[in-house]
C-alpha cells in the first residue's frame, strides 16, 4: 500500500503545482474555494473538488456544502480509485524504469553519494532498495518530511473514505498503469536532475511547500498559482504531458456522465485553474460552473 500511495501522491503533487494561467481573479473572495457546482444541460448538479495530495491529518476538513455534495452524488470520480487492489499490484510493476537503467546511471559519483547520504541519513532510508524506480517517484518521498506533523494523509484518501461510508461508487479517471505511463515520457535524466536539485535545496522547498500548504488549507486557488510562477515546485517544461492532454481526456470523459447523473469529482487543485483547466473547459461545454463556499 505504501508504494501505491507514493504513486498517487507523487503523480497527484507534480500536476497540483505545475505552471498554468489562471483564470481566477486574486483578491475575489467568491472564486476562492475546492468546490465548484457544475449544473446546466438538464442534468442534477455534479460538483468539482480540487484537492492535495498529501497533508498533515489534523488539516484535512471538509465542510458542510462538500459533505452534502457528496451525499447527492451517484458516483466519486477521482484520478485513481485508491481502493482498488488490483491497481495497487500494478502500480508496483510500472514503477520501475525502462530497459534496466537504475539511478546511478544519470549521476556521477559525487552526485548518487548525495543523494544516497539524503536517503540514508533524512529519510532513514536505503537507497539500494529503490535503484530501478523512476526518479519522479522517488522525489515523492521527500515531501513527508516538509510537514511538521507525524500523522500525515491526502484529501483524496479522506474522501474516498466519506464515500466509502456513504456507500457511494470510486471509479478512477485514470489507470495505474497509464499514469506511471507517461513518466517514461519524461527522460529519466531530467527526473533524476530534479530529484538531486529537491535534495540539495530541501530548506528553499520547505519554506515554498509550507506555504503552498497554507495557501490549499485557506482555499486560496489564486494564492497557489501565484506562488507557482516563482517556485521550484513548477514542472512547466511538461505540463502539457501531466496537466493539459489529462485535463480535456477528463472534461471529454466527464461530459456524457454528468450528462446522465449527478457525480462528485475530486482531482489535484491544479487541474481546476487556466484556460487548460477543468472549470474553463466544462464552461466551454456549455455547463455553467459556480463557487461553492464551503463553511
Amino acid at each position: 500500500m505504501k508504494k501505491y500511495f507514493l504513486l498517487s501522491f507523487c503523480f497527484g503533487f507534480i500536476v497540483t503545482v505545475v505552471r498554468s494561467q489562471t483564470s481566477v481573479q486574486p483578491g475575489n473572495i467568491n472564486n476562492n474555494t475546492l468546490l465548484w457546482k457544475i449544473s446546466g444541460k438538464n442534468t442534477q448538479p455534479s460538483y468539482l473538488y480540487g484537492t492535495f495530495h498529501l497533508l498533515c491529518k489534523d488539516d484535512i476538513h471538509f465542510g458542510a456544502q462538500t459533505n452534502a455534495a457528496m451525499a447527492s452524488a451517484k458516483e466519486i470520480y477521482m484520478e485513481l480509485d485508491l481502493d482498488d487492489p488490483g491497481a495497487m499490484l500494478a502500480g508496483i510493476m510500472f514503477m520501475n524504469m525502462k530497459d534496466g537503467k537504475k539511478l546511478k546511471d544519470f549521476y556521477t559519483e559525487a552526485q548518487f553519494k548525495r543523494v544516497e547520504d539524503y536517503f540514508n541519513d533524512t529519510l532513514k532510508t536505503p537507497l539500494a532498495m529503490f535503484q530501478k524506480i523512476k526518479p519522479y517517484f522517488l522525489a515523492a518521498l521527500l515531501y513527508p518530511k516538509m510537514l511538521s506533523c507525524e500523522s500525515v494523509s491526502g484529501v483524496d484518501q479522506e474522501l474516498s473514505k466519506i464515500a466509502k461510508a456513504n456507500n457511494t461508487p470510486v471509479t478512477g479517471l485514470e489507470t495505474v498503469q497509464f499514469q506511471a505511463s507517461i513518466f517514461d515520457s519524461i527522460p529519466y535524466e531530467w527526473q533524476a536532475k530534479e530529484l538531486l536539485k529537491n535534495i540539495d535545496s530541501a530548506g528553499k522547498y520547505k519554506a515554498e511547500f509550507d506555504k503552498m500548504v497554507n495557501a490549499y488549507t485557506s482555499h486560496r486557488l489564486d494564492l497557489m498559482e501565484s506562488m507557482v510562477d516563482s517556485s521550484g515546485f513548477s514542472a512547466d517544461k511538461f505540463d502539457d504531458i501531466l496537466l493539459k492532454k489529462r485535463n480535456i481526456a477528463w472534461a471529454d470523459k466527464l461530459d456524457s456522465i454528468m450528462t446522465a447523473k449527478p457525480v462528485f469529482v475530486a482531482v489535484g487543485a491544479g487541474h481546476l485553474i487556466g484556460e487548460k483547466g477543468l472549470i474553463h473547459l466544462f464552461r466551454k461545454k456549455g455547463f455553467t460552473v459556480t463557487p461553492v463556499m464551503d463553511e
